[in-house]
């Protein structure tokens, strides 16, 4: 689980990160990060809609996605300012193994923070 001051929680911070954001997608999710100014810790947050199964496989995937995240918080540290990331599941990734969830993640996380 990532810890609470890790957790973007705020509808807005989403909003600005998708809108305004850097982008990268694969098979199974999509990527979104926004860099600001401030000197906060990195954030993460998850969007897995209906579409992707029912409730238990909708949190199945997103009790994956925070376990991976977790995992990818310190090179997130590094960026200067603070980093907002949003990770949206796709109706692929409730069939994904966690292996190809790593690493469709560390694919997209590669490509939008270079």
């Amino acid at each position: 689980m990532l810890p609470a001051h890790h957790r973007l929680l705020d509808s807005d911070a989403f909003r600005a990160t998708v809108r305004s954001g850097h982008r990268s997608g694969s098979r199974t999710l999509v990527v979104h990060l926004g860099l600001t100014g401030a000197q906060e810790p990195a954030r993460a947050g998850f969007v897995v809609s209906k579409a992707v199964g029912n409730a238990v496989v909708r949190n199945r995937v997103k009790r994956r996605l925070r376990h991976l995240t977790r995992e990818h918080l310190p090179s997130l540290q590094e960026l200067p300012g603070s980093a907002v990331l949003v990770v949206r599941a796709l109706p692929a990734s409730a069939t994904a193994s966690y292996a190809e969830l790593g690493a469709d993640l560390d694919r997209c996380l590669t490509r939008v923070m270079s």
